[in-house]
């Protein structure tokens, strides 16, 4: 048994990108390229989430669904 979630997910094979806090004895190593990739990635979803339709999943068919994600984040990207 592993101690902790982060534990759990190096057996997986998954790498952390999420920094320890400052007042942690033992520093814990991370990317900082990908964190701040992660933080892209998480803005992204945020603003997603703005648009109504796609937040609450009024289109049911998987197809209409996707391509209103797909015209939601067009227009972010030219916004």
């Amino acid at each position: 048994m592993t101690a902790g979630p982060v534990s759990d997910y190096e057996v997986k094979g998954i790498k952390p990108c999420i920094p320890g806090r400052k007042s942690r004895c033992a520093p814990v190593k991370y990317d900082k390229r990908r964190y701040r990739h992660r933080n892209h990635i998480e803005i992204m979803f945020a603003r997603l989430k703005d648009w109504r339709r796609v937040a609450i999943r009024y289109d049911w068919c998987p197809t209409v669904f996707f391509s209103a994600i797909a015209l939601a984040a067009t227009v972010l990207f030219w916004l």
